[in-house]
C-alpha cells in the first residue's frame, strides 16, 4: 500500500508539497480506471479538501459512479452507496432503531443500527428519484456532519464527503432537489461525453481481461490534515473582495449588477458561494504547488460554483439562456 504520510513536526510549506505529490499520485491512481475527465476528477479531489460536498449530472454510461468509487478506493475511505428509489424512506439513510434482546436476562432494549450515511464518501445515486421528505434526511448530514435520529445526535466520521448523481435526459418520476438542498453542495458537474480517442481507450480497456490493482494514496488521518492546511492558507484581500463582488454581481437587486443579470434572473447566488469560491480557490492553488490564489483561481471555479446558485427566469428560457453562458458573460464582463 502507497501513502503519503505528514510528520508531526511539518510545516505548512512542506506539507504543500506533500499534498502536491498525492495529488499527482492519485491522478496516477485513478487514471488506472478511469480514462479522461481530468478537470472532473481535479474538481472532485478539490471539493474533498475544501469540506464540500458534489453533484455529478450526466448521461448513463459515463462511469460516474465508476468514478465515485475508485476515488474511494485510492483514498482508503469508507464507501457508502445508496441508491434512492420513490419508496426510499430517511431511516434508509440515517438508520434505525430495533428492539434487541438480550439472551442472558431476557431484558429488551432499544438499539439503533446505523444506515449508510454513516461513511466516508457517500454516493447518493439518482438522487432526485426519491421525494423531498428523503432527500432531505441529507441535509443536517451534508451541513451539520451528525445525525439526530429518536432524539438521539450520531456524528458522523470525517472525512465526511457526500456526492450525488442525476441523470439529465429521464425526467418523468423524478423530483428536482430544493434550492435549499442544492446550495449544501459545492460544485455542480457536468460529465461531458468523451473524445473519440478516448472513448477508443475506454473501449479496449473495458472489454478485455485487465483488472487494474488500486494503492492507497492517503487515509482519513492524512486528509484531515490537509483540509486543515487548506483553511490555513492565506488569501489576499483583493481576492476576496473580488469573489465578494463577482457573486453580489449575480443578484438582479444589487446596484452593482449588470443589465443582463437584472434581465435574465430571479434569484442570485447567497454568501455560501463566496465562501466556495474562495476555498476553491485555495485548494486550486495549493494543488498547482502555488502558496497563495489568485484571481484567476477564483475564476476556474466559478462556473461550478455559481451554475446551480443562480435562478435564470422566463425571459432567459425564451432566449435560450442557460445558467452556465450566464456565469461566462458575467465574468468576460469582470
Amino acid at each position: 500500500m502507497t501513502t503519503v504520510s505528514i510528520a508531526k513536526n511539518t510545516n505548512d510549506v512542506e506539507a504543500a508539497q506533500e499534498l502536491t505529490a498525492a495529488y499527482s499520485s492519485i491522478k496516477k491512481e485513478i487514471a488506472k480506471v478511469i480514462i479522461g475527465q481530468d478537470v472532473i476528477i481535479e474538481q472532485l479531489i478539490i471539493s474533498l479538501l475544501a469540506r464540500g460536498h458534489c453533484l455529478l449530472i450526466g448521461v448513463p454510461g459515463l462511469a460516474k459512479t465508476l468514478l465515485i468509487k475508485t476515488l474511494a478506493d485510492v483514498l482508503d475511505l469508507k464507501f457508502s452507496r445508496i441508491q434512492f428509489t420513490p419508496d426510499l424512506m430517511p431511516s434508509d439513510i440515517s438508520g434505525t432503531e430495533i428492539i434487541e434482546e438480550n439472551v442472558s436476562t431476557g431484558q429488551k432494549a432499544f438499539k439503533f443500527v446505523r444506515g449508510p450515511i454513516f461513511g466516508n464518501i457517500i454516493l447518493a445515486d439518482e438522487i432526485n428519484r426519491t421525494p423531498p421528505k428523503t432527500q432531505a434526511a441529507l441535509l443536517e448530514a451534508m451541513q451539520e456532519h451528525k445525525v439526530t435520529a429518536a432524539g438521539e445526535t450520531y456524528i458522523l466520521a470525517e472525512p465526511f464527503f457526500v456526492l450525488a448523481t442525476q441523470n439529465p435526459i429521464e425526467q418523468e418520476g423524478t423530483y428536482p432537489l430544493p434550492e435549499a438542498q442544492l446550495d449544501r453542495f459545492m460544485f455542480n458537474l457536468w460529465l461531458e461525453y468523451p473524445s473519440f480517442n478516448e472513448e477508443i481507450d475506454i473501449v479496449k480497456s473495458t472489454t478485455s481481461p485487465y483488472t487494474p490493482t488500486l494503492s492507497h494514496i492517503l487515509d482519513a488521518e492524512e486528509i484531515i490534515a490537509f483540509q486543515d492546511l487548506i483553511r490555513r492558507v492565506p488569501v489576499a484581500d483583493s481576492v476576496v473582495q473580488y469573489a465578494v463582488q463577482l457573486v453580489a454581481r449575480t443578484r438582479p437587486k444589487d446596484e452593482r449588477s449588470p443589465k443582463f443579470i437584472r434581465d435574465w434572473l430571479t434569484w442570485g447566488a447567497g454568501p455560501r458561494a463566496s465562501q466556495y469560491l474562495i476555498l476553491g480557490a485555495k485548494t486550486r492553488a495549493i494543488l498547482s504547488s502555488r502558496h497563495n490564489p489568485d484571481i484567476d483561481d477564483v475564476r476556474a471555479v466559478a462556473v461550478p460554483v455559481l451554475r446551480h446558485r443562480i435562478i435564470p427566469n422566463f425571459n432567459a428560457e425564451a432566449d435560450g439562456v442557460t445558467a452556465v453562458s450566464i456565469v461566462e458573460k458575467l465574468l468576460a464582463n469582470e
